[in-house]
């Protein structure tokens, strides 16, 4: 199966979809069966655990939420929730949803919207998660997808769900890559794992530094020479750890979930080196992996095929049936009896 080719927390409530998502279904008018906050009750500011584990941290973010006429949504903070996506007849898989955004936005059509209608054509009940941004709290963003799955697993046998996997694109490539290396437990761990052009390191050789500053804070942050040399010089080690932790390559284990991987030679945002990391370690642990990279393509194409991104302007154009073939061959492949 290893081949390369080249070419909730549950006591969430329910809740009414937020206007601002309004603008984001203007071309899809797919709507999710039912959508919940993962924190009805707000966010408890605090530097120690709840009695599961979890921080008890806000990303202390102001103001409203933002969205734009891309779909992209901006500066979520309580409001974060899960978009739920059920086909009238499902195959008893379920994927839950990492859209990009270099930690800054989700980007909520073309890698939430219009993956969820890819899937649930499919058979698979998918799960778009509008998760808080960071602002230099690095924990928030995977505590919310980990509190997805937990709210999953809790409802899996009601909605006939047998399995979970996760996706999750550039940005929410690397929140994907987190949930599969550094899950907690069995429930918080994804049965299989899909990654689209994702963030992988965070060594600034190869990363999307506007992703990492959005997770760990500017490096001038970290390097503030104004603090007492000891401060320094606690801050230098905090970073560099930081910078380990987060660079997922270095968690992958034979305990891994399977993995697909798609990726762009081209791609100037994130290089192809990322998904290149991920599915040399991943071999060498023998974790099964299939990878695909496509010459041309560059970055962010998502799941907006020409039925949504409107004739010419769909830069995978040229491979997007193939690559539609693949993760649905996979898919099957993989998938739970």
């Amino acid at each position: 199966m290893r081949r390369i080719i080249i070419s909730i927390l549950l006591s969430a409530a329910f809740m009414a979809a937020p206007s601002v998502y309004a603008g984001a279904q203007s071309v899809c008018r797919l709507e999710p069966s039912m959508t919940i906050l993962l924190y009805p009750e707000g966010q408890t500011v605090s530097s120690g655990l709840t009695e599961d584990g979890n921080p008890k941290t806000s990303n202390e973010l102001a103001g409203p939420e933002w969205t734009d006429e891309t779909g992209r949504i901006g500066n979520i903070s309580d409001s974060a929730r899960i978009d739920i996506y059920l086909p009238k007849k499902g195959n008893g898989q379920m994927i839950i949803v990492c859209p990009g955004g270099g930690y800054r936005y989700v980007s909520a059509r073309k890698e939430g919207l219009h993956v969820a209608d890819w899937m649930v054509s499919r058979g698979i009940a998918t799960v778009v998660v509008k998760y808080r941004m960071p602002d230099g709290h690095w924990e928030v963003p995977l505590t919310d997808i980990q509190n997805a799955f937990r709210y999953c697993r809790a409802h899996a046998s009601e909605w006939g769900v047998k399995q979970i996997g996760v996706i999750g694109f550039s940005a929410g490539g690397h929140l994907a890559a987190c949930a599969s290396t550094l899950y907690t437990d069995a429930v918080t761990r994804p049965d299989f794992s899909v990654l689209i052009y994702p963030v992988i390191s965070l060594d600034r050789k190869y990363t999307h530094q506007g992703t990492r500053n959005n997770l760990l804070g500017k490096d001038e942050i970290w390097e503030d020479r104004d603090k007492k040399v000891d401060e320094f010089m606690e801050a230098q080690k905090l970073h560099h750890d930081l910078l380990e932790h987060y660079s997922l390559q270095n968690h992958i284990s034979s305990d891994t979930p399977v993995t697909f991987l798609a990726h762009c030679t081209d791609d100037a945002t994130v290089p192809v080196e990322h998904s290149l990391m991920y599915y040399s370690r991943l071999n060498d642990c023998k974790v099964p992996v299939e990878m695909h990279i496509y010459p041309e393509g560059g970055h962010g194409w998502g799941f907006s095929s020409e039925k949504w991104a409107g004739k010419g302007k769909d830069k995978l154009s040229y491979a997007r049936k193939e690559f539609d073939a693949s993760l649905e061959r996979w898919l099957e492949s993989i998938r739970t009896k």
